[in-house]
């Protein structure tokens, strides 16, 4: 969640900057060049470069402001935008001298348009489709748990996404010292425990190389409330504070056991313990133990993930659902058994086998995802993607063929007298400079006339005083 805030916000950051930057630049013009004499003088070969800074200011704010648009209005979002510059382009356009310089914007002005105009025949997008080809909703797992309500990969968080509705439970799980399978996704135990408290000169060791007695000594709640992850933590009423405060290191058994009881889904990313480690070399059948013989869970709601030893999981639990996240050809896939794909949502496609796309917590992406046939996906906003009824945007393609040609058509006639109003305007202004110097010309003549003629009668009465005298 902080990280897609801060993406937006830089995203928003460079916007204005580059704004600013085209906007100095153009009113730069002066200076070109002198610029372009400076480069000349330190390069020792001539070449606008006036020009290439300024096609690099409308490129670089085009294209910024096109990825503040949202995908499915990606065409109509550039179109408006820019539509928008065309008053300030022209306005520059028609005041340029040089006509170089002036067709360059032009040319680059139109070509952007232009292909904005026609981005559409290009365009695929899985939510321009038939209703009625639309799949049902993709389940939900909650990455470890429900972190925006619960510290994650705690068991109140787990009851947390089971409460919003979650289909399943993602989690993270490494073997203890002493073979105890416990959830923990880090590589030390600093983030989301206090060992830096009970153990300060262990903050830095991995988790695998603790016992369990060890982790049963760590809080695994109270990092929520200092670090506040996803800013939700002032949401929880006082009882849900006092809860999550006291959460301690989860097993992978407790884990299970709740999946079992609510009849849901598990997949869990497997570590393997370091060097030195008594369950490094048996760290993948402990786990299968815990499944097969510890826990109250069925090996069909388990989605095994761990690549390693793969063929020997499936000797030993063929009732376990394969899952990887490695995309090959779904025939390699299904002579392997397996039936899933866990894979990032950037790697999203519509395939002829089960897919779980991970980390998708905004609605626009879900929607997405449902779009494009995804079976079900990893999210931390499981109470909030539960309530979505239906994706937020979907349309056939007749009615974006619509929307497509009703804004071309709309933008085209805008810019058209966008571009003829600032055309007028300064041929109106030059013609009023022309009228004011004729006027001024004339003026200037006629007073030239009646100084000249106040000169001549003067010298004649002087040359009249002059004869009598004579």
């Amino acid at each position: 969640m902080r990280l897609e805030c801060g993406s937006f916000a830089l995203i928003v950051l460079t916007f204005c900057i580059s704004l600013v930057f085209l906007y100095f630049w153009s009113e730069a013009r002066n200076d070109y060049n002198d610029f372009d004499w400076f480069n000349f003088g330190n390069l020792g070969f001539w070449f606008p470069w006036s020009i290439v800074l300024l096609i690099l200011a409308i490129f670089l704010f085009t294209y910024v402001a096109v990825l503040l648009v949202t995908a499915p209005y990606l065409h109509i979002g550039g179109v408006v935008l820019m539509t928008l510059l065309s008053w300030p382009i022209a306005f520059h356009v028609f005041r340029i001298n040089m006509k170089v310089r002036r067709m360059a914007i032009l040319v680059l002005y139109i070509t952007v348009l232009v292909t904005l105009y026609l981005v559409p025949l290009g365009m695929y997008s899985p939510c321009i489709k038939e209703r009625s080809s639309l799949g049902s909703a993709p389940a939900l797992i909650g990455h470890r748990g429900a972190p925006m309500l619960a510290p994650e990969n705690t068991y109140m968080s787990f009851e947390k996404a089971l409460a919003a509705g979650a289909d399943g439970l993602e989690t993270d799980v490494t073997i203890s010292y002493d073979g105890i399978p416990f959830l923990m996704h880090d590589k030390n135990l600093r983030r989301t425990t206090n060992v830096k408290d009970v153990f300060p000169n262990w903050t830095h060791t991995s988790p695998a190389m603790f016992t369990w007695r060890e982790l049963q000594n760590l809080n695994a709640g109270s990092w929520f409330f200092s670090q506040d992850p996803f800013g939700t933590a002032s949401s929880l009423s006082v009882d849900e504070r006092l809860q999550a405060q006291n959460q301690s290191v989860c097993t992978l058994r407790d884990f299970l056991d709740l999946a079992a009881q609510h009849e849901k889904l598990v997949i869990f990313d497997l570590y393997r313990p370091p060097r030195g480690h008594p369950y490094r070399d048996d760290w993948i059948s402990r786990t299968l133990d815990v499944i097969q013989n510890e826990s109250s869970i069925h090996s069909s709601q388990v989605w095994w993930l761990p690549p390693e030893l793969r063929e020997f999981v499936q000797e030993i639990d063929p009732e376990l659902q394969q899952t990887t996240a490695e995309q090959a050809p779904v025939e390699d896939l299904q002579l392997r058994h397996i039936s899933r794909l866990n894979i990032h949502y950037s790697s999203m496609s519509e395939k002829e086998i089960s897919t779980n796309l991970y980390v998708i917590s905004e609605p626009w992406l879900y929607s997405l995802a449902w779009c494009a046939g995804a079976h079900s996906v990893a999210t931390n906003a499981v109470h909030i993607l539960k309530n979505l009824q239906k994706p937020l945007f979907l349309m056939t393609l007749d009615e974006y063929r619509l929307m497509w040609i009703l804004t071309d058509i709309a933008s085209l006639i805008l810019v058209v007298l966008i571009f003829v109003f600032h055309g007028w305007r300064e041929r109106g202004l030059a013609l009023s400079v022309d009228s004011s110097s004729v006027l001024e010309n004339r003026s200037y003549r006629q007073f030239r006339t009646e100084v000249n003629d106040v000169w001549s009668l003067s010298n004649m009465s002087a040359s009249d005083k002059q004869e009598p005298d004579a």
